[in-house]
């Protein structure tokens, strides 16, 4: 079992969803990153992924999209994001994953990011555009270091498929909500009662839901379904509207 799935189930046994959240870093600026992270652990947040601002970020509707490209405007790097990702690790006892695409671990070098994931104290990574047939020298770099590749489940996922990507994932899986981008709308009815269902039958690895996850209601839809609720385009459009204050009210209220 991993380190982060590990942490995961410690903590399952005293709540009965978690709360993940999402930021793009360098959006609006690291400072107000500072802020909102702060906001979230104060409020109850169990992990975050940290997103590393990508040009083409093809899973991401458009408020993290357009996260992504102001980010980048800003001149953001990827040293300033491992920088940045060191800092919150070390104030914050909770885990910490890298979401991003492949270009950016293939540029940097894989081996070489991973290695300083670890060194910082990354737990996982989610990279929603490298499948596991693709990438074996990220699975075994992963591996070595003790981290999690997470894998992502789609409502099209096959449960041979399901099972395969289990087979190559740690931690948890995520599970997305229904096709498409992030930030729109999900209905939560019987097709995703089934899915949700068939993501359970394939794998022994707690399950996140994201893409849509909005208010309190959807939360509590969860719970009981899933192990983990994620928050992603919400929080940065209330960053966005109201400012970074807002975000701790917000997350104390979903539960």
């Amino acid at each position: 079992m991993s380190k982060l799935e590990d942490t995961i189930k410690i903590k399952l046994s005293h709540k009965e969803v978690l709360l993940m959240t999402h930021l793009v870093l360098g959006y609006p600026s690291l400072e107000v990153n500072r802020q909102v992270i702060k906001q979230m652990v104060e409020n109850g947040v169990d992990l975050i992924e940290l997103q590393i601002p990508f040009s083409e970020p093809v899973a991401d509707g458009p408020v993290i999209l357009k996260a992504n490209q102001d980010a980048l405007q800003h001149k953001i790097k990827v040293q300033d994001c491992l920088d940045f990702a060191a800092e919150v690790i070390g104030q914050y006892d909770i885990p910490f994953l890298f979401m991003t695409y492949y270009n950016i671990l293939f540029k940097y070098g894989v081996a070489d990011f991973v290695n300083k994931a670890k060194e910082i104290g990354i737990q996982g990574f989610i990279i929603p555009d490298l499948p596991p047939e693709e990438g074996a020298e990220y699975l075994q770099s992963m591996k070595s270091c003790g981290l999690s590749p997470i894998q992502i489940y789609a409502p099209t996922s096959t449960e041979e498929r399901m099972r395969y990507l289990a087979d190559n994932g740690a931690g948890f899986i995520y599970c997305v909500a229904r096709r498409g981008v992030t930030g729109q709308q999900t209905d939560f009815d019987e097709d995703f009662n089934t899915y949700i269902s068939r993501c359970r039958s394939a794998t022994d690895l707690p399950l996140a839901v994201g893409f849509g996850i909005r208010d309190k209601g959807d939360v509590a839809y969860l719970t009981g379904k899933a192990d983990i609720a994620v928050i992603g385009s919400e929080t940065i459009r209330l960053v966005d509207e109201r400012g970074a204050d807002a975000v701790g009210p917000f997350i104390a209220g979903l539960r």
